[in-house]
């Protein structure tokens, strides 16, 4: 006999698969299977996963559209002694998903709300991606049309952290185009497509190479994508004090490209870096 583990009164926000349905939490399905009400996101794409596992619990919508209204409603059941799942179509509620007015709604009125961990597409993608992850940045989904996103990674152009973001794979391509002509070439950046599902990809070149990659495959572009950037790495920490020195005396006899290659060769430098510096005490 299953142990009654959900409070009464009890907000959960329940995370589910991202794909891969073996990714669900035992606790998960037995919270969803014992709460009075379950919110979806989409209540004919939860269908699925609940049918899968026997639950037959009610359901309601609450998506963007709707959150407002919905909040006042929960609350009152909340308050009453109902429980309450909220799940989104795949992964952790509020992240870039619906849930966040009413959590917000739901604390301020001092009721008990209870976090039930399982899959994020973001810190999954991460954890595979080869990039530093002591410090993150997590930006959410990319602005669809090119000029907003451009100024988007402008703004992010000197964040040290790498960023994670969620972009949609159709236009993937244009996004990689706007990397290199915004943040450089040279940028690493890695794409995790379809996360534990039957066509997963996770690849990671400079950010021209990637876009080179794309362009020659089609198939990446379908699918749900995260996309990490590789945070901007403070030249003048790595370059020694001497080179810099070094490099500043040759700027005074000769022009900068020459003199950056003097300076690499000197002290076994990488021009590009070198030239990023001069850029870098000229601005």
């Amino acid at each position: 006999m299953t142990q009654q583990i959900v409070q009464p009164g009890t907000l959960y926000v329940v995370a589910t698969p991202i794909g891969n349905l073996l990714d669900i939490t035992q606790r998960a399905i037995e919270i969803l299977g014992q709460v009075d009400v379950i919110a979806c996101e989409d209540t004919r794409h939860s269908a699925r996963l609940l049918q899968h596992f026997s639950i037959s619990n009610r359901t309601i919508s609450l998506h963007d559209h709707n959150e407002r209204q919905r909040q006042e409603q929960i609350s009152e059941w909340l308050k009453a002694g109902q429980s309450v799942a909220l799940i989104s179509d795949a992964g952790t509620p509020l992240i870039s998903d619906p849930g966040f007015h009413l959590v917000r709604h739901c604390r301020a009125e001092q009721l008990n709300i209870v976090p039930v961990p399982g899959a994020c597409a973001a810190i999954a993608a991460l954890c595979v991606a080869g990039l530093p992850t002591d410090r993150f940045t997590f930006e959410g989904f990319l602005p669809s049309k090119r000029g907003a996103r451009t100024s988007t990674l402008d703004a992010l152009k000197d964040e040290p952290r790498t960023m994670v973001f969620y972009d949609a794979p159709r236009r993937i391509v244009d996004t990689v185009e706007d990397i290199v002509n915004t943040l450089g070439p040279e940028r690493y950046v890695v794409i995790a497509r379809e996360i534990t599902k039957t066509f997963e990809t996770i690849y990671g070149d400079k950010a021209a190479e990637l876009l080179r990659w794309l362009q020659t495959d089609s198939n990446q572009e379908k699918g749900e994508l995260v996309l990490m950037i590789e945070g901007k790495k403070a030249l003048s920490t790595e370059i020694p004090p001497i080179a810099r020195k070094t490099l500043a005396l040759l700027l005074q006899e000769m022009k900068p490209k020459k003199a950056c290659a003097v300076t690499a060769e000197i002290f076994g430098l990488k021009k590009n870096d070198l030239y990023a510096l001069t850029l870098e005490q000229k601005n």
